[in-house]
């Protein structure tokens, strides 16, 4: 990849290679498939949105309690990849199961995404950690634009096969059930994200670590709380979090529930898939957009663009009616989805002590998990009290208004910051 390191290469191709989940898996086909089968089953609209939305809660929560000690106990020499590869291994393992699950059984199905979640969103605690490892704070906000471009662009490939053989078996083109061609992309995701991960297992290593000692765990926990101390005793970093943990939170609730949003209005799981491609394709030069723009204007600046966006997406859902509204709405999320990803996530790198990396992201992570609890809840929760699920949509509005106030506290960051140091 002409411009970076190979190591840098390989960690970028990483997002090449998750991605396909994120499209496929966690917003496109599978949301449309299980809306199906519980539909069949007697559940309401509202109902089946609302139990997607209390399933990633559940899981989200699981990796809420977990993050942190496994964050801490990574960050000794040799942790970090083993970890990584164990959440890899059960996010790629029960993509692949749910291809073999009964397409009637909706809880079993639940059950199992549930799973896939953990592995998806475990796998990437160590992922976003490792960026310390490959690259340099000056370059930092450049390669987080980049994986997260390289991630939309590549999930394009295999969302493209799945949703042709799904037009095609709904067509009768191809002799198999639609259900059959579901259960078909789900397999393709799991070989897209096996396959592509080989260059980060190959040339991605731990640079930056704590040596091993006796009594690991009962170490990591100790460590843990000197990492609470160190975290108040930094403003900047403390208040970015508090800001992370609304505004992530109603960013990851779209993105996990925009196509239940879509059935939910009516619009076809043709044109739902049709207009999740164009997102990813829009989104791609974006991100990278977002990246290079915020070496003029700075990370925080762009940040609010991002957040500002999102804060029209949540009153402009409010009025939808038709799939063109629908167009219009997915391309206003695809021009700042991957930015404000990739930005917190370099904003945050460039603060935390390299060898504590995984200690200091798995609090990242805690506040981006137990923030997509608070958001799909609150989507889940509104819906079914209103019976509208437009009104689950704007009630993230409050989210995205309060992270943007306490951003606003935040100084911006020195191009080298002072790190704190590291916690032994």
């Amino acid at each position: 990849m002409k411009g970076f390191t190979k190591e840098e290469s390989s960690w970028i191709r990483y997002d090449w290679a998750s991605s396909a989940y994120s499209i496929i898996i966690s917003t496109a086909v599978f949301p449309l498939f299980y809306k199906a089968t519980a539909t069949k089953a007697g559940v309401s609209l509202a109902n089946s949105t609302a139990y997607l939305g209390y399933t990633i809660a559940i899981a989200t929560f699981i990796l809420a309690l977990i993050g942190p000690i496994l964050g801490t106990i990574a960050d000794y020499k040799g942790m970090k990849k083993r970890f990584f590869t164990i959440f890899f291994t059960m996010g790629v393992s029960f993509t692949a199961l749910l291809a073999f699950v009964p397409s009637d059984n909706w809880l079993l199905m639940l059950i199992v995404y549930t799973v896939a979640v953990l592995g998806s969103t475990g796998s990437n605690v160590f992922y976003d950690a490792f960026i310390v490892d490959v690259t340099t704070d000056e370059r930092m906000d450049r390669v987080s634009a980049r994986g997260y471009g390289m991630g939309y662009i590549g999930s394009t490939i295999p969302f493209i096969i799945s949703i042709a053989i799904i037009i095609l078996a709904q067509m009768k083109v191809l002799p198999i059930s639609t259900t059959l061609a579901s259960q078909t992309a789900f397999i393709i995701t799991a070989l897209w994200w096996g396959l592509f991960s080989i260059p980060m297992f190959k040339h991605v290593r731990q640079k930056h670590y704590i040596d091993r000692e006796p009594r690991l765990v009962l170490n990591s926990f100790r460590r843990l709380g000197k990492t609470l101390k160190e975290i108040r005793k930094y403003r900047s970093l403390f208040l970015f979090l508090l800001a992370y943990f609304f505004y992530i939170d109603g960013v990851g609730t779209i993105i996990t529930m925009s196509t239940a949003y879509g059935t939910d209005l009516g619009i076809s799981s043709t044109n739902l898939l049709i207009i999740l491609f164009a997102t990813q394709v829009v989104a791609w030069p974006f991100a990278i957009l977002f990246g290079r723009l915020s070496e003029r204007f700075t990370g925080k600046r762009m940040l609010f663009v991002g957040i500002s966006i999102y804060i029209i997406v949540c009153i402009y859902a409010y009025f939808l009616e038709t799939t063109i509204d629908f167009w219009i709405l997915a391309m206003l999320v695809a021009t700042s989805q991957g930015g404000i990803q990739a930005l917190s996530r370099s904003y945050f790198a460039k603060l935390v002590p390299k060898a504590n990396a995984n200690e200091f992201f798995g609090f990242y992570n805690i506040f981006g998990k137990f923030a997509s609890i608070m958001g799909p809840l609150l989507v889940g929760a509104t819906a079914q009290l209103t019976g509208k699920s437009s009104m689950g949509v704007f009630s993230l509005i409050v989210l995205f208004i309060i992270g943007m106030a306490i951003l606003a506290f935040v100084p911006e960051p020195e191009e080298k910051a002072a790190q704190a140091p590291e916690i032994a």
